[in-house]
């Protein structure tokens, strides 16, 4: 039980977790996209204006989540920097390019 894995025990489960959920919002705009394609057939004027809002807010929770992914990412990259994992290569400045030839 001591290592029972659960979706935020690290910052790369949590990605992983927010991967998950911006799928299923995909499938879910895909969704409501097929059923707001139909409702006009059927004559659903108020059921068109609900699965508008439903594709709204579903937008919304997908710029939402990919907000939150990048700051995980940036967190992941930032602990591997503070912790040595990762080799950082020193960018050359602008500076270090003057009175040279090309």
């Amino acid at each position: 039980m001591a290592n029972q894995r659960i979706p935020f025990d690290s910052i790369e489960g949590s990605l992983e977790y927010v991967g998950l959920l911006r799928e299923a919002i995909e499938k879910a705009k895909n969704a409501v996209r097929v059923e707001a394609m139909r409702a006009p057939s059927e004559g659903a004027t108020r059921r068109l204006e609900a699965l508008q809002l439903v594709a709204y807010k579903l937008d919304r929770l997908a710029w939402h989540v990919d907000g939150s992914r990048r700051l995980l990412n940036d967190l992941r990259t930032l602990r591997r920097l503070l912790l040595g994992e990762r080799q950082v290569t020193p960018r050359a400045s602008p500076l270090s390019y003057r009175g040279k030839k090309r």
